[in-house]
C-alpha cells in the first residue's frame, strides 16, 4: 500500500477531473446518440445525472482517501480545480461542434436540462469537500 503523504491538490483535481470527464464522456455520448431521440433531452440528462453522480462520489471518495487530502480547503480546492477543468473542457468540447457558439453554450444552462446538468456539476465540486466531511476528518 502506498505511504499516506499529505496530497497534491493539483494533481487530485485534475485526476478527479480526469476521471470524471472519461465516464461523463462516455455516457455523454451514449445520451446524445441513443436516449435523446427516443426520449428527450431533459428525460435523458435525468436518467444519466444519477450515474455520473454516483461516478463522482466514488472518484471523489478514492481520490481524497488515495492523495491523503486531509484538509477542508485543500478538499474544497481539489473540487474546484476539477470544476474549473470540467467547464472548460466542456465549453470547448461543444464550441468545437459545428454549429455552436459560446454564447449558445451558456443559454443551454439556463435550459431545465441544462440547469440540472450545471447542478450536478456543481455537486461534483462539493464531493471531495463532503467526503472529508462524510469520512468524519474535519
Amino acid at each position: 500500500m502506498m505511504a499516506q503523504r499529505p496530497g497534491n491538490v493539483v494533481v487530485a483535481g485534475a485526476a478527479y477531473w480526469a476521471i470524471v470527464f472519461a465516464v461523463g464522456f462516455a455516457l455523454g455520448t451514449l445520451r446524445v446518440l441513443l436516449v435523446e431521440p427516443a426520449l428527450g433531452k431533459l428525460p435523458a440528462v435525468l436518467i444519466e445525472l444519477p450515474v455520473m453522480l454516483g461516478a463522482s462520489w466514488l472518484a471523489a471518495r478514492w481520490l481524497v482517501r488515495r492523495l491523503a487530502i486531509a484538509l477542508a480547503r485543500r478538499a474544497l480546492a481539489m473540487g474546484g480545480i476539477a470544476f474549473a477543468m470540467l467547464m472548460a473542457s466542456e465549453a470547448v468540447l461543444t464550441i468545437a461542434m459545428p454549429g455552436n457558439s459560446p454564447d449558445q453554450w451558456l443559454a443551454d444552462m439556463a435550459t431545465p436540462a441544462g440547469f440540472i446538468g450545471l447542478s450536478g456539476q456543481l455537486a461534483f465540486a462539493l464531493f471531495p469537500w463532503l467526503v472529508r466531511s462524510a469520512d468524519g476528518r474535519d
